[in-house]
């Protein structure tokens, strides 16, 4: 517990008292205070009068001179005389509030509830004659906060040493966390309290194609919990992430105080800043119930609509993909054994082909066949286009061109074969990082999806990012995966994203930008494995800022069927990955494993074809970070429910409460749970379907074996 003598309270109640501003939520349960205190500003954030987030300082260190070479400045201290950090005082103040319902293209619900008051201080700094803003929203569950930069005499460029924006808590508390790092949030996530980070940090990361990782600091969205009989769940993130690199947050373990630690350039610069701009929110989600953290929608409330002026090609979409069987290591992305290839020269129509390349005509239309037959709307087909053959761990920047194929890949009869069976293929634009490349080539590339009826597009960066030097997470970079939305959206394509940055609610503005990756999916479970309870944390961390390109459905988990004495394998049960499909919300939903060993289980599979993948409504039933989820959801313009349930490492008893159905009506319920022998070791593939007839007040009983689950598809009866 931190101590504060009595004079330095009373010396904060005085300043407080002189300076300080209030701002309530709309139900009058929060309230924030901003102040100066010798001219720095803080704030800080009750709940019910309780202190949940202590004085907090604000601010930003700048370099001296937009002009000045970085690795020498970065090298000593900055002397403050350029920062925007202290010298204020209060200029002007003005309040709103907004009460609005919006409906967002692809989404968990119908309607999203915009409902704030907002506060917004203008701060002088006389020594500069500079003024920014610092504009707060406060919300019935949590806070946003960020700087407006207006243009101004002098203030017109200027270039960001770091962000200072703190979170002082009073109390030590439960954290989920994964280590930060410029280039990666394929992290195994960590459960410690606040003070333990240190402890445990240099143990809670493993190695990746691309890892800057930053000391003793965590990477947002982060999740914590003040335990005891009133328990709070507290979310951090940010959203609005534009024009500005991605923040991570460094840990006083001993303060249990977090501070912004923005992505620099390779010049170690942080922000190239051109007024008026303004920087993401900062976001802190509070509430006694875990199940109000997954359900907020904060994150898109504070990005702006849409300028966007056709929507009507963005559409949710269940596929299936040539890409588990190479993930596993079953076939390849390369066509030919050569290891050394130019793109423009190489004729490759005259390499050794290696007999094990997965996108030829033969596999992709079996492919396209089984996609059709079960109603699926596309597939993915990886390793399509020339280049694979050293595409990774050689900085090299011509590495594809996005639109000539390899020999055995004849993309205008696959697509044409696809379109007669219903199926339209979706694109796999795989850039090895090197974005500048994929610039160059976007047009022609997207131009090449327009003439074969491609709508959607997999981009990937997986390896150092090129230009060289830049980061993942780092303004360039962040502006260049907006560039290829809107230019996407050019070409009406829609993107899923992987190895790019998290979403922080920006798929309100740019929809087009359908789901990412940027969390550690499921094919990290045949690298080096995910532990049982990665599900249950994932969704109140990566997901509170957008859906995740998650990638379930894996009914084979043991990897010794494919290559005997194997012992990687899928750390869950069939029917866990089953019920993924409710608990994480994928408008592009992939069915991920292999047709083969669907055939074995159609009866499973059944639900898998029957799920909805875009919703009129969600309720998440019960829910404890780490350890289960329960969530129900309503499909997109029908009366049609699915339930899943997952739990952690742990067996797991959970009744459902049907009382979300509507009253007087007979449902028909398909139940699909663990077998009584299942377990996500020893038989993973036991599970139990039956039917039955469920109202509004039924209730039914579940025994989730480990690392385990249940689904449940239910329809109005006739």
């Amino acid at each position: 517990m931190k101590i504060q003598t009595l004079g330095a309270l009373w010396f904060s109640m005085m300043c407080a008292g002189i300076h300080a501003q209030s701002l309530q939520s709309p139900d009058g349960k929060f309230e924030m205070n901003f102040q100066l205190k010798q001219g720095v500003p803080y704030y800080s954030l009750k709940y019910k009068r309780t202190v949940v987030v202590e004085d907090s300082k604000l601010g930003l260190r700048l370099f001296k001179d937009v002009s000045v070479p970085f690795a020498a400045e970065i090298a000593r201290p900055g002397n403050g005389e350029n920062d925007l950090n202290s010298g204020f005082t209060k200029a002007d103040e003005k309040r709103d509030a907004k009460n609005e319902t919006w409906q967002p293209v692809l989404g968990e619900k119908k309607n999203y509830i915009n409902h704030y008051n907002e506060l917004a201080v203008t701060l002088h700094q006389a020594s500069t004659d500079r003024n920014i803003i610092v504009k707060f929203r406060l919300f019935n569950d949590r806070l946003g906060f960020r700087y407006e930069f207006p243009q101004q005499k002098n203030l017109n460029y200027f270039v960001i040493r770091e962000e200072d924006s703190e979170i002082d808590f009073p109390t030590d508390m439960k954290a989920w966390w994964i280590v930060a790092d410029y280039d990666s949030q394929e992290y195994q996530p960590q459960t410690t309290k606040i003070s333990e980070i240190p402890r445990r940090w240099d143990q809670a990361f493993d190695k990746h194609s691309s890892q800057t990782l930053i000391k003793n600091a965590v990477q947002s969205p982060l999740l914590l919990k003040k335990e005891g009989k009133e328990p709070l769940y507290i979310n951090v993130a940010e959203a609005a992430v534009l024009n500005y690199p991605a923040s991570h947050l460094e840990v006083d373990a001993q303060n249990f105080r977090f501070k912004t630690h923005l992505t620099p350039d390779k010049q170690g610069a942080k922000g190239y800043i051109q007024t008026s701009s303004v920087s993401p929110w900062r976001t802190i989600i509070v509430s006694p119930k875990a199940e109000e953290v997954l359900d907020s929608k904060m994150l898109f409330n504070l990005n702006e609509p849409t300028k966007y002026t056709d929507t009507s090609y963005i559409h949710p979409t269940k596929y299936m993909g040539v890409w588990w069987e190479m993930i596993i290591g079953k076939s390849k992305w390369a066509y030919s054994t050569a290891n050394n290839v130019h793109i423009g020269e190489t004729d490759f129509t005259k390499l050794t082909p290696n007999g094990n390349h997965a996108a030829n005509n033969t596999k992709v239309k079996e492919y396209i066949d089984f996609a059709a037959e079960n109603g699926f709307d596309g597939l993915l087909v990886e390793g399509w286009n020339i280049g694979w053959e050293d595409w990774i761990g050689h900085h090299k920047e011509f590495v594809f061109d996005f639109i000539t194929p390899y020999p055995d890949f004849d993309i205008k009869m696959l697509n044409e074969y696809a379109h007669s069976k219903g199926i339209k293929l979706i694109m796999h634009h795989e850039t090895s990082a090197s974005a500048t490349n994929y610039e160059r080539w976007a047009d022609e590339a997207f131009q090449l999806m327009n003439k074969y009826g491609y709508d959607a597009v997999k981009t990937g960066y997986v390896g150092d990012m090129i230009p060289r030097g830049e980061h993942h997470y780092s303004q360039w970079s962040i502006n260049h995966y907006y560039r290829i939305a809107e230019k996407a959206n050019k070409y009406k394509i829609m993107v899923n994203s992987h190895e790019s940055v998290r979403p922080g609610g920006e798929s309100r503005t740019y929809p087009n930008w359908v789901s990412a990756e940027a969390a550690r999916g499921t094919e990290h479970e045949v690298f080096k494995g995910n532990n049982p309870d990665h599900q249950t944390i994932l969704p109140f961390t990566r997901w509170i800022g957008g859906s995740m390109d998650y990638t379930p459905g894996i009914f084979q988990t043991k990897m010794d069927y494919y290559f005997p004495g194997d012992k990687r394998f899928v750390q869950t049960t069939l029917a866990k990955q089953l019920a993924l499909y409710v608990v994480m919300y994928m408008p592009l939903q992939m069915a991920a494993d292999l047709p083969e060993n669907y055939r074995k289980h159609m009866d499973a599979f059944q639900f898998i074809k029957d799920v909805a993948a875009d919703w009129d409504d969600t309720k998440i039933l019960s829910a404890e970070p780490g350890d289960y989820i329960i969530t129900a959801r309503k499909a997109k313009g029908t009366e049609n429910w699915f339930v899943g349930g997952i739990t952690d490492e742990n067996k797991r008893d959970y009744t459902v409460d049907f009382s979300f159905l509507d009253k007087g009506k007979k449902y028909e319920a398909i139940i699909y749970e663990d077998g009584k022998d299942a377990d996500y070791i020893s038989n993973p593939q036991s599970y139990h379907i039956y039917h039955k007839t469920v109202t509004s007040k039924s209730r039914i009983s579940f025994k989730m074996e480990r690392s385990g689950g249940f689904a449940i598809s239910i329809k109005p009866k006739n």
